[in-house]
């Protein structure tokens, strides 16, 4: 096995995969490392080097892409023959794109999207897979129904109706891979290409592209402090706007709750335009504060509203798992061209969502996350007042994993930084602006779900001293 110690740039900036590469690409090129020698394990080399797995990691898969190196299984890493190089094509990726981020240690990690894992009932969860596999096998094993499971679209239909008072047949529900692939659907099935879609702003980007790569136009809704402004629907810009896209519940990323009075006067704008409203529930479980407010959907007698649902919060990310509720009047066209498409989420996956929703796990899961997350929540605002006070503006923290931090006279770039040297991620949110450049300077945002309670009081004093020893 070879032994390998090149000199390596350890100066900020300096991607340590890209010159561990360069180096062993050089070595190889010129004769000194020969053909069929084994190079030294991603681990071995890692301790040697002192640099981290993910670093040697990519260097190796680098060299594999471009030729020079093969993988054998169980075996190893080999250099091939020189001859050999010129034969094979060369793949060029970016050397910057994959780069591994050296630098402090990621104690806490305030990442949107991020969930209380360690909590998750996941015996439970491995009762339901199991029964899934072996008790009905030659149900879920093949593509499944193109809408979805029928029995967890009528799971689904009883929970939205308990939580959220909304009235739907399964029939009206269809099963997919996340909200972006609800959107990515719905934009084909009732063919959005071409029409002007409008969209709070700020709001999720995510979505805002997927409109975007779907040949819709775009019109941008301001916000007020109640949500999304009505008048602006009314305006000349926006009368040809054949669907409006917005999260009422919990408004991504400021946070506000849309009130009832804005809810009516929506739906009212809606049918007077023969429009529709897409409503993203994305995260309606956890609330915080007040009374809840019905879902669109429940107050659609005009049956204008689409609704948006998703398990990513509620219960696994890695589940893959969102719904949408259709108008009953679009049903027909949306069947017709539904059958062109296989469905996306695995039927393991929905049969055992189903057992976990009616052998009543999911219900006690729910009401048990409510209380978590209310205490993270709490504790998250708490230390915030006790250690930062006057100095910063909690914005949008009724409901939800996420609020804004306006850092009163800061920049956010400088902010982030700062807490990365001491071992904290946070992040911008400047994306969810259609122009980012739009977005206050001082907004930082902080998802608290994958954060233990127990840690927040820590972080947020590291974050103080990191932002405010040298103010003092």
């Amino acid at each position: 096995m070879l032994e390998i110690t090149p000199w390596l740039n350890r100066d900020k900036g300096k991607s340590l995969y890209a010159e561990l590469y360069r180096y062993i690409k050089g070595e190889i090129e010129s004769g000194s490392m020969d053909a069929h020698a084994r190079l030294p394990s991603i681990r071995l080399l890692a301790q040697h080097l002192t640099l981290s797995k993910n670093t040697v990691e990519a260097a190796y898969q680098q060299l594999v892409l471009e030729g020079y190196v093969e993988s054998r299984l169980r075996s190893g890493y080999y250099v091939l023959p020189v001859d050999d190089v010129g034969a094979i094509p060369t793949i060029r990726v970016p050397l910057k794109v994959h780069a591994p981020v050296e630098g402090a240690v990621i104690r806490f990690d305030f990442a949107y999207g991020d969930i209380e894992i360690d909590r998750f009932p996941m015996r439970l969860w491995g009762s339901c897979l199991a029964d899934t596999l072996y008790e009905n096998p030659h149900e879920v094993l093949g593509y499944g129904n193109k809408q979805g499971d029928f029995q967890l679209r009528s799971e689904i239909a009883k929970y939205v109706f308990q939580s959220r008072g909304v009235v739907c047949h399964p029939d009206q529900i269809i099963i997919s891979s996340g909200t972006q692939q609800s959107i990515g659907l719905l934009c084909q099935l009732l063919q959005l290409r071409g029409k002007r879609i409008g969209i709070e702003n700020p709001g999720y980007h995510g979505v805002r592209s997927v409109f975007g790569n779907h040949g819709c136009m775009i019109t941008p809704i301001s916000l007020e402090q109640d949500g999304l402004c009505i008048d602006e629907l009314n305006t000349s810009e926006a009368s040809e706007v054949k669907a409006v896209y917005v999260t009422p519940s919990h408004q991504f990323p400021m946070g506000m709750i849309l009130p009832i009075q804005k809810r009516i006067q929506l739906l009212r704008w809606a049918e007077d335009n023969q429009a529709l409203i897409i409503e993203d529930d994305y995260d309606s479980e956890f609330r915080y504060s007040g009374q809840p407010i019905p879902a669109l959907k429940a107050l659609d007698t005009g049956d204008r509203v689409v609704y948006l649902g998703t398990f990513s919060k509620s219960f696994l990310p890695a589940a893959r798992l969102s719904y949408m509720i259709l108008p009953a009047s679009t049903m027909e066209q949306v069947h017709g061209r539904l059958q062109s498409y296989n469905q996306s989420v695995s039927a393991i996956i929905q049969k055992a969502v189903y057992l976990f929703m009616e052998r009543g796990y999911f219900s006690r899961h729910i009401r048990k996350m409510r209380r978590i997350y209310q205490s993270k929540h709490s504790a998250l605002i708490r230390a915030i007042i006790q250690l930062m006070g006057h100095r910063v503006d909690v914005i949008g923290h009724k409901s939800g994993l996420h609020i804004l931090l306006d850092v009163k006279g800061r920049d956010s770039e400088q902010l982030i930084e700062q807490a990365r040297q001491q071992g904290i991620q946070l992040y911008s949110p400047k994306d969810q602006w259609l122009d980012p450049q739009t977005c206050p300077k001082s907004y930082v945002m902080l998802g608290f779900g994958g954060i233990h309670e127990l840690s927040m009081e820590k972080a947020i004093q590291i974050l103080s001293r990191a932002w405010f020893t040298d103010l003092e």
